[in-house]
């Protein structure tokens, strides 16, 4: 039994509504949609990658930003972290099923955006133009 809303209810009868204050899915949300909660799920969506592979992989990232994301990313079901106890000890990292479907949902989104920079940056461009001719007429 899960408590929600101030109800008590199983988790398969939850209406689960992202723009609900208190609903769990926001944070999940969260996870996915940030700089690097999506960087991290797009870059794993190409395979299982060890820590500093990923690192590298999700260039600019921390070192503590990237363990905080995979963190939780692993908490909500979407990364699957296997340490194995070698000498070195070695942990991989990659999508679990969910994770890989939520995943490819993101990099279609990417592709979308890459593929329509053009379009976007030459907004960007007459945005801070009119900007600009603003400003000079204040």
């Amino acid at each position: 039994m899960l408590e929600y809303g101030g109800d008590m209810t199983d988790a398969d009868d939850l209406a689960f509504d992202v723009f609900a204050r208190a609903c769990p899915s926001r944070g999940t949300l969260e996870h996915v949609t940030g700089r690097w909660g999506s960087l991290t799920l797009g870059a794993l969506y190409d395979g299982t990658f060890r820590f500093n592979e990923l690192r590298r992989r999700v260039d600019g990232v921390s070192e503590k930003m990237l363990s905080q994301t995979l963190h939780a990313l692993e908490r909500d079901g979407l990364v699957h972290r296997e340490a194995q106890l070698t000498n070195p000890p070695r942990v991989d990292y990659r999508l679990t099923p969910l994770g890989r479907e939520v995943a490819g949902r993101l990099i279609g989104l990417i592709e979308l955006v890459e593929g329509r920079m053009p379009e976007v940056l030459e907004a960007r461009d007459a945005y801070d133009t009119r900007r600009a001719e603003t400003d000079a007429q204040a």
